[in-house]
């Protein structure tokens, strides 16, 4: 796992001289040292200069970069790992390549050099690359399956310019940043800003399952792989897919303990992260597990994760949150992010790395099962709407929704009324919205009343939501439930749980791996059937009689509670300070943006348990806390 950078001037006229170049490339990479702190390195070739910061993982004394082929043809700088480069080595030899390192980075670039584009369908593995050609004077770029390795970039005035992070990209002299109210707008609903646009004007995002070429100083961009969409039916038995997902699903695990450094699984104690737990010990008998625990009980797993230790006898690490530690670390850790994101468990996550930093250089996780199995509670919602919308308007409105509103108010992991509001929101927009409207923090309606000069344009929810409607059509089935997997893969998983995970894992130079989005695991569970995933009321049901044999009794039919934190309650306490001045009268007539009056109403609604307004205004906090590190001009 590694940091890159680079850029390539597209025009002749103002190059400067190589050694300035060479200075802003250290530059560049410095800025994300903590990505890749075991060494770096810079190439400087014609027009092009690419970067590198390393985390040794694999070949640590030979995989340095950036790195050239042994016929000087090309150039790579790349962030990740190829988990079968040694399969693609063997075969790369029989056809004549010969090779000076034992590193994954080589064959990638020879792999490249015989097959061009085509060799991204070779590849198994997270990745984020840049090859620059130095026959043709192009740039190849490229980006894994499912966008677990970020790329940015960007074209400004005859200077094209990426990196993992725009942290990096913030460092070229040469470059301007210009944060637009059309990204805050859609931060404030999404809570980040979806691919392929990134907080800043003109500089994007590269989708995942994608890749880029620079030639003549054009960009284009092209797709080289998708998520299939589910069949009607399989011809296979449950007992015999069972039988395929476990096969899979240690080949998935296998594949990610190649390494030349001590590899530790992330633990919750829920079915995604045991499930990963116990195939690794299947295969290893020297498991390290790190979790998390939170002294807010209701929102306290790490007893359930020590069930999964203590059964597979792992070296068991946990350490316990309060909210003590959310108040004192939110702001630096907004602060050190490179865009605003605005997932509650960032802090969780953050100090979760760090702990397993201290003991191993790479972790496994359970990410993307909930998205490939249906393990959230909004694929159940999505099925019950209909139903809902069935019933006779007059019993809905006369009797069901004030019902709703009487409901109680809690700062617990569950909110009946909350909830119950969110089924009637999700309820009263189309079906491709209908699931975003949940994950929303604040709707179009709510901005229009934060904004001081409200877009109603850009407000518009097909506007505003306009990536998801994209999505939703895009889908390769045409039923409607499998659409809704296809969007919240593509787009909630993308920018929100890998977001997550990469920024807070890489803050302390974790590398993290994710066995559920193995390219033929996660190929083969897209194909199968939906009622084999959701059936009736039952999450993952195929998923849990796979591997429900390996999990300690009652992990397995657990609840979903999600990696989160008692957000409602600490805006209360510790994060209420930060919150009254970041979201009060004086902060905001100074900014200029918004509405302090819209403010003061939802924080006093908040504290006073009239309504629930954790999402809009950690939402908020977060923003405004990621402005005032991250100063700069905002344009229209």
């Amino acid at each position: 796992m590694c940091g890159i950078a680079g850029f390539v001037y597209t025009t002749t006229d103002h190059i400067p001289p190589e050694n300035v170049r060479r200075d802003t490339l250290v530059t560049m990479t410095d800025a994300i040292m903590h990505r890749g702190p075991d060494g770096d390195g810079q190439i400087i070739n014609g027009p092009a200069a690419l970067g590198h910061r390393r985390l040794s993982i694999i070949d640590l004394a030979g995989g340095s970069q950036p790195l050239t082929d042994t016929h000087g043809r090309a150039v790579v700088t790349f962030n990740g790992e190829i988990y079968n480069f040694q399969e693609i080595r063997t075969q790369l030899l029989a056809r004549g390549h010969t090779f000076a390192t034992n590193s994954d980075t080589e064959v990638l670039v020879a792999a490249y050099l015989e097959y061009g584009p085509a060799c991204l369908n070779l590849f198994e593995g997270m990745f984020a690359f840049a090859i620059w050609d130095t026959t043709k004077k192009t740039l190849f770029a490229a980006r894994d399956r499912f966008g677990k390795k970020p790329l940015f970039y960007t074209l400004q005035h005859g200077l094209f310019a990426f990196a993992s992070e725009l942290t990096a990209l913030r460092k070229h002299p040469d470059l301007r940043f210009h944060v637009t109210k059309e990204a805050l707008a859609r931060f404030l609903s999404y809570l980040y800003v979806p691919t392929p646009q990134s907080i800043f004007k003109d500089v994007f995002k590269l989708k995942a399952g994608h890749y880029l070429t620079l030639e003549n100083g054009q960009i284009n961009t092209q797709c080289y792989w998708d998520l299939p969409g589910p069949l009607d039916r399989i011809d296979a038995s449950e007992e015999e897919i069972c039988s395929e997902l476990r096969r899979l699903g240690q080949q998935a695990v296998s594949r990610r303990l190649v390494s030349d450094v001590p590899l530790g699984v992330f633990l919750s104690g829920g079915v995604d992260s045991s499930t990963v737990a116990a195939l690794m010990a299947q295969i290893s008998d020297k498991v390290k597990t790190f979790s998390i625990g939170f002294s807010e009980k209701s929102y306290d797993e790490s007893q359930f994760a020590q069930l999964v230790a203590d059964k597979y006898k792992t070296d068991h690490h946990v350490k316990i949150l309060s909210a003590a530690d959310c108040g004192s670390l939110l702001p630096e850790i907004v602060s050190r992010f490179d865009e605003p994101m605005a997932d509650p468990s960032i802090v969780p996550t953050y100090l979760l790395s760090k702990v397993t930093r201290e003991r191993v250089t790479v972790a496994l996780g359970g990410d993307g099962a909930d998205e490939l199995f249906a393990g959230y509670e909004h694929f159940i919602g999505f099925n019950l709407i209909g139903k809902y919308l069935a019933l006779p308007a007059v019993l809905r409105h006369k009797f069901i929704e004030p019902l709703a509103r009487r409901l109680p108010m809690s700062t617990g992991y569950v909110n009946p009324r909350l909830v119950a509001e969110e089924i009637m929101a999700g309820a009263a927009v189309p079906r491709w919205l209908c699931i975003q409207t949940w994950l929303s923090a604040l709707s179009p309606d709510m901005q229009m009343q934060l904004w001081n000069s409200p877009d109603r344009t850009l407000l518009d929810p097909n506007n505003l939501f306009a990536s998801t409607r994209a999505l939703f059509d895009a889908s390769p089935s045409d039923i409607p439930l499998a659409k809704a997997f296809y969007a919240y893969a593509k787009q909630y998983l993308l920018d929100y749980i890998l977001v997550k995970v990469d920024r807070c894992s890489m803050m302390h130079s974790l590398e993290v791996r994710a066995p559920f989005l193995d390219r033929d695991f996660a190929e083969f569970v897209a194909r199968l059937p939906l009622r084999l995933k959701l059936k009736g009321t039952k999450r993952k049901y195929i998923m849990k009689k796979a591997f429900g044999d390996l999990l300690p009794d009652g992990i397995a039919n657990r609840q979903k509670r999600g990696f989160l934190i008692p957000s409602a309650l600490w805006l209360k306490t510790n994060l209420r300070p930060d919150l009254e001045r970041l979201l009060g009268k004086k902060h905001l007539n100074d900014q200029g943006l918004f509405n302090p009056a819209y403010a003061q109403t939802l924080m006093d609604e908040h504290f006073s348990d009239i309504r629930d307004h954790r999402m809009p205004l950690w939402t908020m906090l977060v923003l405004q806390l990621w402005l005032e590190a991250n100063a700069g001009d905002i344009v229209e």
